[in-house]
């Protein structure tokens, strides 16, 4: 096994996670005290700094790969260090270090503190340690205590369980990935406050071979989940879903690109509303008068039938956080209620500038990062139609339901995403299934174009990765089936 250790000052003794953390628990994990905590605030506001926070931060991560047959890769890495920022008016100083020693820490908060020159400073106050409520993903079996032997059986069942459910099946690769996060944070607003994040995933991909064709499918599922996530359940879900989907595409063409109603599938669909609006309502893009929604708060932007949510609460979902890497509470947000754009999404910064509480957003990739808004979990709320109800009313369209990346211009809001599979839509019934679509719009346009909603919410729980600003952070997506009146379709040249 390979794995790579960065481990500093008092760490070196800290035990895995056994039962409940409390908030001298994580303390002592990281072997800093009360007093090693305030002095270090203290240093990083010297120079008249309006606002500063420490984020320690211990990671472990691991990795195992299953091909051709058998578990042939497994590695770990344990990452491990606190990033102090220090914030004046528009300006941010954030430095980080590896060593969480008082004499390193303190030599971060000066260089994060050199944003301000002033021959004032500004006191901190004395820092009040929070009692934590419920966790939205309590563990019930640590990943620090699992093993390679826990793990591979499981990789090799579904290994062995897709082979056997078709003899088009050439080749299969399956991943398993699990994280587990010791999270302290600490602010000049006196705030004091702990996390413990676990995180699971589960990919594969199925190669098969048919009358000279060759097609690849992938399924994949992600929660913030102990080792209670690896079940035979999951095995046999991911194996038919991924099996299914392959066969498919053989049976798949690329129709004939235009301008066109689009009916997007429950779930997966959800894309739609993180890359073509929910970034656009990402608070910081809008305080620079960047999105193409910065005058649009307290206005209608869509149907009176639709409600968008920003989401950090939902049990075990990998975008949710019981506080955000700011220390703010894990929250429900409603970005879009009844039509109307209610709130952006914030971190402490932008929440500042609108005077509004922060929603729980400030989220970063790691202790490396400066926190800057981010999505969570991103949903439509359901409507009143069926699905069926929305296809009926297209002549000639596309449904849509599995997608595998986007791309979006934050400032226009144009947008591209890649489909992997739908069907064709003729005289409202769906007919020849279809591949390898590019769905071409404009986000706010979009929205607007929402003439129906179904009533089959689904959240897409694979493993969806938003990147902004250089950085990563897990999220997940959802929605009911909508129908879109008109959007571009690249297809297949007339």
């Amino acid at each position: 096994m390979n794995g790579e250790s960065k481990l500093s000052g008092s760490l070196a003794a800290a035990q895995p996670l056994t039962g409940v953390l409390s908030l001298n628990d994580m303390m002592e994990h990281f072997g800093v005290a009360l007093s090693d905590l305030q002095t270090v605030i203290k240093a990083a506001m010297l120079t008249g700094g309006e606002f500063a926070d420490l984020f320690f931060e211990h990671t472990f991560d691991s990795l195992l790969n299953l091909r051709d047959g058998e578990v042939n890769t497994v590695s770990a890495n344990i990452d491990f260090g606190v990033g102090i920022r220090v914030v004046k008016g528009d300006q941010t100083g954030y430095a980080y270090s590896e060593n969480v020693t008082l004499e390193e820490m303190l030599k971060a908060a000066r260089t994060a503190s050199r944003i301000v020159r002033e021959s004032t400073h500004n006191e901190a106050v004395g820092l009040s340690p929070t009692t934590r409520g419920s966790s939205y993903y309590p563990l019930l079996g640590s990943w620090e205590n699992a093993g390679v032997e826990l793990k591979r059986p499981f990789l090799q069942k579904l290994n062995d369980r897709i082979f056997s459910l078709s003899d088009r099946v050439s080749r299969v690769l399956v991943s398993q990935t699990d994280t587990s996060s010791y999270i302290l944070y600490a602010n000049s607003d006196g705030l004091l406050t702990f996390d413990y994040r676990p995180m699971a995933t589960l990919t594969v991909t199925c190669i098969m071979q048919y009358d000279g064709k060759t097609e690849n499918g992938r399924a994949a599922r992600s929660y913030r989940m102990g080792t209670e996530f690896l079940t035979d359940e999951l095995v046999e879900t991911l194996a038919q879903e991924v099996v299914n989907q392959t066969l498919f595409l053989f049976e798949a063409v690329s129709p004939k690109g235009g301008e066109m109603a689009v009916v997007m599938g429950a779930g997966g669909s959800g894309i739609l509303l993180h890359e073509a609006i929910g970034h656009a309502f990402e608070a910081d893009f809008n305080r620079k008068n960047i999105s193409i929604f910065s005058d649009k708060l307290g206005k209608k932007v869509c149907d009176t039938t639709i409600s968008v949510v920003d989401d950090g609460t939902i049990s075990f979902n990998r975008g949710s956080v019981n506080m955000d890497d700011e220390g703010a509470e894990g929250q429900k947000t409603y970005l879009v209620k009844d039509g109307v754009l209610t709130s952006y999404i914030h971190d402490r910064i932008s929440a500042r500038h609108y005077g509004v509480s922060p929603t729980g957003n400030g989220r970063r990739q790691s202790f490396r990062f400066a926190p800057i808004p981010r999505m969570r979990a991103t949903y439509m709320e359901n409507g009143q139609a069926a699905e069926q109800d929305l296809i009926a009313t297209v002549k000639n369209g596309v449904f849509v339901d599995t997608f595998t990346n986007g791309q979006v211009q934050i400032g226009a809001g144009d947008f591209t995403f890649f489909v992997k599979s739908g069907y064709l839509i003729e005289n409202g019934k769906l007919t020849q299934p279809i591949k390898d679509v590019n769905i071409i719009g404009n986000g706010p346009k979009a929205l607007a174009d929402i003439v129906m909603v179904a009533n089959n919410y689904a959240m897409d729980n694979g493993t969806w990765t938003c990147g902004k600003d250089g950085q990563s952070c897990p999220v997940t997506c959802g929605m009911p089936s909508v129908l879109v009146s008109k959007l571009t379709v690249g297809g297949a040249s007339e």
